[in-house]
């Protein structure tokens, strides 16, 4: 039960980040094309890449681990709006905007990650 209470608060925080994080990315660029997913996802693999190197150096307590990765990382990234935005591209003609959204998130995602936690080691490294 404590674990599900840490999901719902961190997926409640991460919730409200995305929407703040993503409002601000569309407001900041008046664009088609969907930036504010895309930075929300973009900033969420990093983030959950360099967190995960720093905690896996460390001893973190579960219920932790899961209010950061699942609660408040998992309600910040969003795949299927990601999704959703893609195929909208799609469907609206903007074929060219799709495909670059699909390698956008996934390409530069997982280069957020690796960038990331390899920051982690560094930082932990650093730090010893």
């Amino acid at each position: 039960m404590v674990k599900i209470v840490y999901i719902l608060v961190g997926g409640a925080i991460g919730t409200y980040l995305r929407y703040a994080v993503s409002g601000y990315s569309y407001k900041l660029f008046d664009w088609i094309f969907p930036i504010g997913t895309l930075v929300v996802n973009l900033i969420g693999s990093f983030l959950i890449g360099l967190l995960w190197g720093i905690f896996e150096a460390g001893n973190l307590s579960p219920n932790i681990r899961v209010l950061l990765f699942i609660g408040i990382l998992g309600g910040f990234t969003t795949f299927s709006s990601y999704m959703l935005e893609t195929l909208n591209l799609y469907r609206d003609g903007e074929v060219r905007l799709a495909i670059i959204n699909l390698f956008a998130n996934n390409i530069f995602g997982l280069i957020m990650v690796i960038g990331g936690f390899f920051l982690s080691k560094l930082l932990v490294g650093q730090l010893k």
